[in-house]
């Protein structure tokens, strides 16, 4: 019998197996693909190496929880920090994102020049510096009883941040400067949706000041791309299945029988790294079914449209860039890319006087939905990336050596889910109404981000850090 079956490797799976491996729990864990990783994963196609999604590590810095959670599994990783964490670029003005506050701010006031910047980014700073110190919180849903009891947890880090908890981002940050400035506001949604996964107008501005002030934090970039990464976290993990999807899940009186097309695993305890909004098909139980489609209101359909290139280039790139425009990309979201590129000394991941580049742009899973004209959407918006990218770094087409996109689509083929980003922290669902790593059902768990806590490395890993809490191990 095993202790526990983890299915997914993203970030909370990836860490969560090896986590109770490392703890002497018997412990299997299921990957549809070769590679590890999930939306964060690297792969292979026309002989050259991209990195899936996420291409930025945060956390990894004492007091914040990927660091505890690599240390708790014994993993030290490989990394590069980068700093500036972004560079910004707008209507021609560059703005790198320096880990120094007095840098950013320097170079804030040259381009947006406004007399509120040094109240309201110190602000910021603080609110992000001060964040990682509350301990002592959890969230649970097993039950009415240890649901309220986890929320009176809250009330120390909801006293510290009255403020701004309940308050709408977007009217508390025209409070402070009066006369917001459009071209400035989009400087801010633009780098608020890479983190928060939504609009200012849809958020609270404890959640703002986070996505705002994350580049504040070490930022790294991953050496050989990150399913590199996944590898080594995953090491010490004796029964390691990849390549092989679960097909269903079977619920008996006090354990779970988790079904490939090989093999049968009777288990304990079941984790899931699986969207909220699809797990239910793992299963026949009534019970787990209906848990698993209360939530599918909270599905607001946001992904991600990508466009992988590796271009032939001296030329030295920052590693991550964003660049907005004024008006938002056809079949998007935004108006905002970003865009990454792989180490220049970076061979693993593109051969010498090459990039890899992972460039993305949020978009809906319905405007995808047409097979009549999803070529042409395809296509169409693969080329205007392509010369946005080109343009406003001037990367000359004859130096692109391989390029191809993709859709919500492919991430539904790939990785089992379309909607990308996670469950945004909105004023609309916020706690109580997010969905926790624990269940009402004996021995059924979740990780990720589309439950407790947020989307990204900080927000899955305070996630998984809470299922070790509610689990007790």
């Amino acid at each position: 019998m095993i202790d526990y079956a983890v299915v997914g490797s993203g970030i909370g799976g990836s860490t969560i197996a090896a986590y109770l491996q490392a703890k002497g729990f018997k412990t299997v864990l299921f990957e549809k693909e070769p590679y590890l990783g999930g939306c964060s994963s690297t792969f292979k196609r026309h002989g050259y190496k991209y990195n899936t999604g996420a291409t930025t590590l945060v956390g990894y810095e004492e007091g914040h929880p990927v660091k505890q959670m690599f240390d708790a599994v014994g993993f030290t990783p490989t990394l590069i920090q980068t700093d500036p964490a972004i560079t910004v670029i707008q209507n021609g003005k560059t703005t790198p994102r320096y880990q120094n506050l007095d840098l950013f701010l320097e170079a804030l006031q040259a381009n947006y020049p406004h007399a509120q910047h040094n109240t309201f980014w110190h602000m910021v700073y603080e609110i992000n510096q001060s964040f990682y110190k509350v301990q002592g919180y959890y969230y649970s849903n097993r039950s009415i009883l240890k649901n309220i009891l986890s929320l009176l947890s809250y009330l120390p880090l909801a006293l510290k941040f009255r403020k701004c908890l309940y308050t709408n981002a977007l009217q508390f940050i025209s409070g402070i400067y009066k006369d917001l400035d459009d071209e400035y506001l989009k400087f801010l949604e633009a780098q608020v949706l890479i983190v928060a996964q939504a609009p200012l107008k849809e958020i609270n501005f404890l959640t703002a000041a986070l996505a705002l002030g994350y580049t504040f934090n070490k930022t790294y970039y991953v050496p050989g791309g990150f399913s590199r990464l996944f590898d080594g976290l995953t090491a010490s993990i004796e029964m390691m299945k990849r390549s092989t999807p679960v097909e269903k899940i079977i619920k008996q009186d006090d354990h779970y029988l988790v079904c490939t097309s090989k093999e049968v695993y009777s288990t304990r305890n079941v984790i899931l790294n699986t969207t909220m909004f699809n797990s239910d098909t793992l299963f026949e139980n009534p019970q787990i079914k209906g848990y698993y489609q209360s939530y599918e209101k909270l599905n607001n359909h946001q992904s991600s449209f990508m466009l992988y290139m590796t271009i032939k280039s001296n030329a030295d790139f920052a590693h991550h860039y964003q660049l907005i425009q004024d008006n938002t990309y056809p079949y998007t979201l935004s108006n905002a890319l970003f865009v990454s590129f792989s180490d220049k000394d970076d061979n693993e991941l593109a051969p010498k006087g090459h990039y890899s580049v992972t460039v993305s742009i949020h978009t809906d899973t319905r405007y995808w939905e047409n097979n009549e004209t999803y070529k042409m959407q395809k296509e169409s918006l693969k080329n205007e990336l392509i010369k946005s990218v080109c343009d406003i770094l001037d990367i000359k087409k004859e130096q692109i050596v391989d390029q191809f996109a993709a859709t919500p689509k492919t991430f539904a083929r790939y990785i089992n889910r379309a909607q990308l980003g996670g469950n945004p922290i909105t004023m609309k669902n916020f706690l109580p109404k997010l969905p926790s790593n624990d269940t009402p059902i004996e021995g059924l768990y979740h990780v990720g981000d589309t439950v407790y806590a947020a989307q990204g490395w900080p927000g899955v890993m305070i996630g998984v850090q809470n299922l070790i809490k509610v689990m007790h191990v």
